[in-house]
């Protein structure tokens, strides 16, 4: 007989190990994502910061400091040479130039009551200042533009245009709730032609559609976009980093064949080997994948007769499924269902189709930040922060990814600084816009406490955002947490059973079916 306290370590290590198998994949997930992050946001605020500097210096204004993120209480690393102390903060939230004669984040207020002298910011002339303001601006945008060029040139533009999407789409239940149903063709948003699959999505956002055209059973069916369609959206994103998609294409199925399985499968258990091909579910038949998702979402916790193909035989297993639905393998689908649409660049077509790319990433975001200001009580919700920003990047590593989305944030950095807020470039823009037109610089004293007011704004915003990423992931550690327990459970009953056949540790857990 063991002692209780070697029991209670037991247990502590077997639950320990189990949590780590577990949640591994998505701590390496996690990691991936934070260090495509942290690089594309180091790229982006180097060459912001650089924009401002670039100006200051050709004005010649001289710049006490240049840091990449911020360094409160200490740097991680610096040196000074010339006029200027160059660093790396150890805050990745940032980046700043301090330079001389100017109320910025530093608030410098003892600088600003010595008198000017001709190397400050504030003895230049307006439209000096005015372009060293707008240089982090127009350094992300031009940054954007460059990285559009590059990606057309290296990999070209792949899309799926909409019409390819022949046997129609998968809905989720927002989409549900308005009409359309599984299977649906879209043709047109307010019967203006869709022309890729992927701009359904923001075309009802971002234009506000009103219906949407679809072909169904060889009918044109047009539907009503309810108003409170957008809301409804804005508020499902806001509950959590992980989501279901909303459209997407429907992929036929000729039986399903099992790919791999997961850490624990009713299908393995009952039998069923790699290789084998689903034919029917109690009888059911399928041409489609979602229509065989459907079948054991309906027969959660019941008993299934599921006939399968494994080689030249033809076989028939017998077994109950578990409360989440599912038989617990990864499936072998068509990964070319539909055709896509492949446009090569070369660099003189590159150059102006990135730059069109470019305004047009531009001009979805302005309609973006429209878009949350117009929702009224559920815009705050869908603001999200770091780590949503973050989330944005897949948990692998891929280039062309990488510096697809290096080149959105850096529209989407150009887009939040330029809003005339007192911290940010665009509020010193609108201050020295007012002193050209009116020729009466703000006072010091008025620049101050704006520069005050503005940095506690931001910083409202950003304890906002990063309250609503917290929130989402509560929402997904919640839905993890569940997940884990019906894990443990299963693994429990099969160590009760006694089943010691190889447990694949495969490590993914979504596409599991």
């Amino acid at each position: 007989m063991y002692p209780p306290k070697y029991l209670l370590y037991s247990f502590l290590a077997y639950s320990l190990l189990t949590l780590i198998f577990y949640f591994l994949p998505h701590i390496m997930d996690i990691f991936i994502k934070i260090v495509q992050f942290v690089l594309s946001l180091s790229i982006l605020v180097l060459f912001h910061e650089f924009g401002h500097f670039l100006f200051a210096k050709l004005f010649k204004t001289r710049v006490e400091k240049f840091y990449m993120f911020f360094n409160p209480w200490f740097s991680l690393f610096k040196f000074k040479k010339g006029e200027t102390e160059y660093g790396v903060g150890w805050l990745p939230l940032g980046g700043y130039v301090k330079i001389a004669g100017m109320i910025d984040e530093s608030m410098d207020t003892e600088q600003m009551k010595q008198p000017a002298q001709p190397w400050e910011f504030r003895a230049k002339p307006a439209w000096q200042r005015l372009l060293i303001m707008l240089g982090g601006v127009l350094v992300n945008v031009l940054l954007a533009f460059v990285i559009y060029i590059g990606i057309l040139f290296t990999w070209g533009e792949t899309y799926l245009p909409a019409k390819n999407v022949t046997y129609g789409v998968v809905c989720d239940s927002v989409f549900k709730n308005i009409g359309m149903r599984n299977g649906d063709i879209i043709v047109a948003l307010d019967n203006k032609e869709v022309v890729r699959f992927d701009d359904v999505l923001p075309e009802i956002l971002f234009n506000r559609s009103k219906t949407i055209q679809v072909l169904r059973n060889g009918e044109q069916v047009s539907l009503d976009i309810p108003d409170d369609f957008i809301a409804t959206l804005l508020e499902l994103s806001s509950k959590s980093f992980k989501l279901n998609p909303l459209l997407t294409p429907r992929i036929p199925v000729d039986g399903i064949e099992i790919q791999d399985f997961g850490d624990y499968s009713v299908a393995y258990d009952a039998g069923m080997r790699k290789g084998d091909k689903i034919l029917s579910v109690n009888g059911h038949t399928f041409r489609f994948y979602d229509e065989f998702s459907d079948l054991l979402a309906a027969n959660k916790g019941k008993r299934v007769e599921t006939t399968v193909l494994r080689g030249a035989d033809t076989l028939s297993y017998a077994f109950a499924l578990g409360e989440d639905g599912k038989f617990g393998f990864y499936p072998l689908l068509t990964a070319n269902a539909y055709e896509l649409a492949t446009q090569k660049y070369t660099l003189a077509e590159a150059i102006p189709a990135g730059i069109e790319m470019g305004i047009g990433q531009l001009g979805s975001y302005v309609k973006q930040l429209k878009l949350l200001f117009s929702q009224g009580d559920t815009a705050y919700k869908s603001v999200g922060g770091m780590a949503s920003i973050a989330n944005i990047f897949p948990g692998y590593w891929n280039w062309h990814s990488f510096w697809e989305l290096t080149a959105l944030i850096s529209i989407m950095l150009a887009v939040v600084n330029i809003l005339p807020i007192p911290a940010l470039d665009g509020g010193h823009v609108l201050f020295l816009l007012y002193e050209v037109v009116t020729r009466r610089k703000p006072g010091e004293k008025f620049m101050e406490y704006a520069q005050i007011t503005g940095m506690i704004f931001i910083f409202g915003l950003f304890i906002l955002a990063n309250v609503n990423d917290i929130i989402k992931f509560f929402g997904l550690m919640k839905d993890q947490i569940e997940e884990f327990r019906a894990y443990r459970a299963k693994m429990n009953e099969r160590i009760l059973a006694a089943d010691h056949k190889k447990t694949s540790f495969a490590f993914r857990l979504e596409g599991l079916t």
